[in-house]
């Protein structure tokens, strides 16, 4: 499946059997760093991010801008968009898909009941051909300003969301939603069927985390170089130990067990985040005129 060309720069990726710690960033354009472009490149991908399957093999040139204005309406419909986390999925979705190459399973957007409903669950439902076998890619994201708050708040999350009846009942949620004719359904649908045992599951899955907060080092840098990298890389170090920490610890604690995932933690450093809602609120907006 074709995706948008990439614009977030691997900063560091750092693979590990238990799963990759990694860095995306934005970048800088004459001494700036590049909010509004990281906007622009956002928009690209709402037509993948919000729309299903069949609804993405219909897009033409002549329909374009009507699906496009579709798939803002879906993402945005509220004027409190600094307190809902659809952007924070959206990065997590092209992340996973610059870098891994994941196909999209399910929008998660259509999960929603009603208008201005903040939808829970799982933020991304991706998955990754393997050794011949389909692997489950189940994303939690935090689109926050402080990423002590968001290691805190996404390790004790992403635990709540693996306890057997929440992933029951999220399962049932996904499947509802598969489109039939996606080439990857029948075998999605065994994989997350009830008969299947979650030890077979966890087998075959991962959890990518995506974390944004306002850095210092961004704050203060105009170019991506040598220098820059190696600050970002200091700035991050103790909360991707921190957070692997906190999983494990939550994980043991509950289910008297050693964590059965692997997971992939991507920090995406900000330069301001209000900065970039204001940019992307401005072009949403502009995509429902």
């Amino acid at each position: 499946m074709e995706h948008p060309d990439d614009f977030l720069k691997v900063i560091f990726h750092e693979l590990s059997g238990t799963g990759d710690d990694l860095a995306l960033c934005a970048g800088f354009e004459r001494g700036e760093w590049r909010n509004d472009q990281l906007a622009d490149h956002m928009m690209e991908w709402l037509p993948e991010f919000a729309l299903d399957y069949s609804e993405l093999n219909d897009i033409g040139h002549a329909n374009a801008l009507r699906m496009t204005k579709k798939a803002a309406k879906i993402v945005y419909q509220t004027e409190k968009y600094g307190l809902r986390g659809e952007f924070g999925e959206i990065l997590l979705h092209i992340a996973i898909r610059q870098v891994y190459e994941t196909l999209p399973a399910v929008s998660k957007i259509y999960y929603k009941s009603a208008v201005n409903e903040t939808v829970k669950g799982f933020d991304a439902v991706h998955v990754v051909r393997k050794d011949g076998d389909l692997e489950l890619w189940i994303g939690e994201t935090k689109f926050y300003e402080n990423i002590t708050r968001a290691v805190y708040d996404v390790s004790k999350e992403v635990v709540d969301h693996l306890e057997t009846d929440y992933l029951r009942s999220e399962f049932i949620l996904i499947k509802n939603k598969i489109d039939p004719t996606w080439s990857e359904a029948e075998a999605l649908n065994k994989l997350l069927h009830e008969n299947t045992s979650l030890d077979s599951v966890f087998k075959q899955a991962c959890i990518p985390i995506l974390l944004t907060y306002d850095s210092d080092v961004v704050g203060v840098s105009e170019s991506d170089n040598e220098e820059y990298r190696e600050k970002i890389k200091v700035e991050m170090r103790d909360a991707y130990a921190n957070l692997r920490g906190k999983i494990n610890h939550e994980y043991e604690n509950r289910f008297n067990q050693y964590f059965p995932l692997v997971v992939h933690v991507i920090f995406v450093p900000l330069k301001e985040k209000k900065q970039l809602i204001a940019a992307l609120d401005a072009r949403l907006k502009a995509l429902q005129l």
